[in-house]
């Protein structure tokens, strides 16, 4: 896979998980729990995309 499909990959999983992390926000009971973790998942996604970014120039 080369570095550019990576971040393609990277980038539909980062916006399927902000989809995720909404539609539980909008929840009359949202799992806070759950949504702290989404947000850490999403956060080391994007440093994984950002760091791969770097090494394409």
């Amino acid at each position: 896979m080369t570095i550019e499909a990576r971040i393609r990959e990277l980038g539909n999983r980062h916006r399927s998980l902000e989809d995720a992390i909404h539609r539980e926000m909008t929840r009359p009971l949202a799992d806070s729990i759950q949504v702290r973790e989404m947000k850490q998942r999403k956060l080391r996604l994007k440093e994984e995309i950002t760091s791969l970014q770097a090494r394409t120039g």
